[in-house]
């Protein structure tokens, strides 16, 4: 029985022993643990591929995301490229060139990517006021200028393609004054870049001045019948525009950002706050009126150097609020020398400010409805030179009869001709505009304009024209820079694209003239390639 046990418990001892030397074993340690690396491994690159797996899907989503609002953002991209774009085809030239031409298609010469396209665009007026003197009461070069019928301006466009590089436009208007006079304009003509790097882009011929959002605008792309006040009075008749060259900066920015440099003569009639007689209108009786501040100018020297020329800075930034929410804001300023008085060196700055809100639903039909909110205001320094209504040295008495002849500016505290000293006269003035397109095709309008001055030494002074027998009229405010405001409300109606009809009512009141009432019914049509207008 003890035999028995020993041998048993000398079994179980050495199955103990076994099974340790089993768990001990070196080589199957190993195994255990290229195998736990193993699963560490596949679970690290299962891992791997889910978040690559998920980063593809989301790139997928995205992109079917785009491709869903790629319209909507075609808008918003082709409406801010529109601020860029002052005159341009309507109509891409290789969209034309792939289909046949149709009777609303533009006139085109040439194909590829060297063309001209032709248009044409007609703009009347009809209408009358109360005032006997329509040509002061509405001062902008193309507003109606008479009781009856106004031919506003026949203005025949050509732009297109000049090669690969450049791109060219005309304006080239005619028109009817007053006396039924007709005259012809060059309002724009120019060559434009197309492939400058750095989102450079330079424009050199005859232009319309980046200044504020009105004065780039050809009469057809007016939203009123007449020009805003502050424009014409400020700026001139026609708007400021010379030959120069403008050079402009698209900034590498999310939002649209520009900025604009221009030079330009300084000289004549579209410059008429600088070296020019202070303004004027086609076909306005101006003989026996006064000159601007009540000198005569100096307007004969050409450009010498730097200082005869006129510079214009401007920057422009515009951005959405919302996809139904646009806001364009603007700051101009242009400097340049002056002819005022017998004095050189006399200059005049212009500092403008403008903002532009536009509200449009996503869901618009045609661009309709909309609301669009423009202002714009305009500050003046004249500086006025010296100068001797004696200019001859005659005390004014050529015929010697003993009175001061007639027409010379007398001051009646001396009886002499006047002599007026230097100083800077300060103008301003801006105008509001409200338009509400309301249904496809019909647009209503509001505009408010209000114009002042601050007084001048010289309007303070007792003057008079003399009559050529000893006598006149007391003169007081200068007429050219008198207080006055204007309300404007409208109606317009776009049958097409290429016509339209507009109604306007006009509420003027001029500081020491009073209350005129004015009513005008404009109307226009489109021949051919017409500008896309700016937003």
């Amino acid at each position: 029985m003890k035999l028995s046990k020993i041998v048993a418990l000398s079994s179980a001892l050495c199955l103990v022993t076994s099974v340790a030397q089993a768990q001990s074993n070196p080589e199957l340690d190993q195994l255990k643990k290229q195998l736990q690396q193993m699963q560490q491994n596949f679970d690290r690159i299962q891992r791997e591929q889910k978040q690559q797996i998920d980063a593809l899907q989301k790139q997928l989503e995205a992109v079917q995301q785009n491709q869903t609002t790629a319209v909507a953002e075609q808008d918003k991209l082709k409406e801010q490229m529109s601020l860029r774009m002052d005159d341009v085809p309507r109509t891409d030239a290789s969209e034309l060139d792939r289909k046949p031409w149709r009777p609303t298609d533009p006139i085109r010469i040439g194909r590829g990517t060297t063309f001209m396209d032709i248009g044409l665009v007609g703009t009347f007026a009809v209408g009358g006021s109360t005032a006997d003197d329509i040509g002061a009461l509405q001062i902008g070069g193309h507003d109606p200028n008479q009781n009856g019928f106004t031919v506003q301006g026949l203005e025949l466009s050509l732009s297109g393609a000049v090669d690969p590089y450049f791109r060219g436009n005309a304006n080239i208007l005619f028109a009817l004054d007053a006396d039924g006079e007709s005259f012809v304009e060059l309002e724009e003509a120019w060559l434009e870049t197309s492939v400058l790097p750095g989102n450079l882009q330079l424009r050199g011929g005859q232009l319309l001045t980046e200044f504020g959002r009105h004065n780039v605008l050809h009469p057809h792309g007016f939203a009123f019948v007449d020009s805003p006040l502050v424009n014409a009075r400020l700026l001139g008749p026609d708007g400021l525009r010379n030959p120069g060259a403008r050079l402009a900066w698209l900034t590498p920015t999310p939002f649209y950002s520009e900025l604009f440099f221009t030079v330009q003569n300084s000289h004549g009639e579209n410059a008429s706050s600088f070296r020019s007689s202070g303004g004027h209108r086609h076909g306005e009786e101006d003989e026996e009126q006064l000159p601007f501040a009540y000198r005569h100018f100096d307007n004969d020297r050409g450009v010498n150097g730097l200082d005869d020329l006129l510079f214009t800075p401007r920057y422009a930034l515009s951005f959405d609020l919302n996809d139904s929410h646009t806001v364009l804001l603007g700051a101009s300023a242009a400097f340049g020398p002056n002819s005022s008085g017998e004095s050189g060196n006399n200059s005049t700055q212009i500092y403008g400010t403008d903002l532009t809100w536009r509200w449009k639903p996503v869901s618009h039909e045609g661009g309709f409805p909309f609301v669009m909110w423009q202002t714009e205001g305009l500050l003046r320094k004249y500086r006025a030179g010296e100068f001797d209504w004696d200019e001859d040295g005659n005390g004014g008495d050529e015929d010697g009869d003993g009175f001061v002849d007639g027409g010379i500016l007398v001051d009646a505290s001396t009886g002499l001709p006047a002599a007026l000293g230097r100083e800077t006269l300060t103008d301003y003035g801006f105008y509001t505009q409200l338009l509400y397109g309301f249904k496809k095709g019909w647009v209503a309008g509001l505009r408010f304009d209000y114009l002042t001055g601050d007084r001048g030494n010289y309007e303070s002074m007792p003057l008079l024209i003399s009559d050529g027998e000893g006598g006149g009229d007391l003169l007081g405010r200068d007429p050219l820079r008198n207080e006055r405001w204007r309300v404007s409300p409208n109606l317009t109606w776009f049958p097409t694209e290429f016509s339209k009809v507009r109604l306007q009512y006009n509420y003027d009141d001029r500081r020491d003239i009073g209350v005129d009432h004015s009513v005008w019914l404009q109307f226009e049509f489109v021949l051919g390639a017409h500008a896309a207008h700016k937003f």
